[in-house]
C-alpha cells in the first residue's frame, strides 16, 4: 500500500468506526485532520498522483537519449522565454501583478516547444475531454518521436524566496477534472524575477526546471465556502437601509 493510500486508507477506517458510536462522519473527520504532523506531512507527491489518477510519476533520466534531447530542446526555449519578455517591449512589461504575467509565460513556453521540431505542447484535456487552464498541470509536452509525455507548469517568484515556506504548489484531485492522464515526467519551470522596479518593469534572473518525481506534499485541512453559500435570504438578519422583516 503506498503512503498516501495509506492516509486515505486511515480516514475511511476513522469515518468507519464513528458510524458504530453514534458519531457523524465529521465528528470523526475533525480529530483525524488535527492530527496533521502525524499522517499529513511528508507525502510522496508520485504517490498522491498514482492514488488520484492512477498514473506514474516518471523520474527523469539525463542519460536516457530521449529525455537528454527533449531536455536541451527545453532549455532553448525557456531560455527564449526569458528574454524576449524581459525585452523593454513585451507585453508583461507594465504589468502591476506578478499572478497576471503568469499566463503571458504559458503561452510563449506553449508557442516556443510547438515550433520546437518533434515537440507538441498544449493545456493538457480533463477527464472529460475539456481544455482547461487553471489547476495543474498547466502544460502537458509531448515527444512525437517517443511519444513521450511531459507535463510542465510554470511558477514565477521573487528573488530571495526561494527558502521560504509559504505554499506556493497545491494539487487538487478531482475525478471530471484531472488532467494528469498519462505516465509522464513532471516538471516545476520556475524563473525567478527580480522586485519590480517604479516603471513596473519586471526583469527575470534565471530559470530552474525540477523534477518531481522525489516531492513531497502535505495536505492542509481547509474547509471552504462561497458568496452564495453565505449570503442566502433566509440567513441575512439585516441589510442596510431597510428593517428586515
Amino acid at each position: 500500500m503506498t503512503g498516501a493510500m495509506f492516509v486515505w486508507n486511515i480516514q475511511a477506517q476513522t469515518i468507519a468506526a464513528s458510524q458504530t458510536d453514534g458519531k457523524t462522519p465529521v465528528d470523526a473527520l475533525i480529530p483525524w485532520l488535527l492530527q496533521e504532523d502525524a499522517q499529513l506531512r511528508g507525502i510522496p507527491f508520485s504517490e498522491v498522483i498514482f492514488d488520484a489518477t492512477g498514473k506514474r510519476v516518471l523520474a527523469f533520466n539525463p542519460k536516457d537519449e530521449t529525455d537528454a534531447r527533449v531536455l536541451k530542446q527545453m532549455s532553448s526555449a525557456l531560455d527564449q522565454v526569458m528574454t524576449r519578455l524581459n525585452a523593454p517591449k513585451s507585453l508583461i512589461q507594465g504589468i502591476p501583478r506578478i499572478n497576471e504575467v503568469s499566463s503571458h509565460f504559458e503561452d510563449l513556453i506553449r508557442q516556443l516547444l510547438n515550433k520546437t521540431p518533434d515537440l507538441a505542447c498544449d493545456f493538457p484535456k480533463t477527464a472529460a475531454g475539456g481544455k482547461q487552464r487553471s489547476g495543474y498541470p498547466d502544460l502537458e509536452l509531448v515527444d512525437q518521436l517517443s511519444h513521450r509525455v511531459y507535463y510542465l507548469d510554470p511558477k514565477l517568484y521573487a528573488i530571495g524566496s526561494r527558502d521560504s515556506s509559504f505554499r506556493t504548489f497545491y494539487f487538487e484531485p478531482k475525478i471530471a477534472t484531472n488532467k494528469v492522464r498519462e505516465d509522464a515526467v513532471h516538471f516545476i519551470v520556475g524563473f525567478e524575477h527580480e522586485k519590480p522596479a517604479a516603471d513596473r518593469q519586471w526583469k527575470f534572473t534565471r530559470w530552474d526546471l525540477v523534477d518531481l518525481s522525489h516531492f513531497q506534499v502535505k495536505l492542509k485541512a481547509e474547509f471552504q465556502g462561497s458568496n452564495r453559500d453565505m449570503y442566502r435570504p433566509e440567513a441575512i438578519v439585516a441589510t442596510s437601509g431597510r428593517k428586515m422583516e
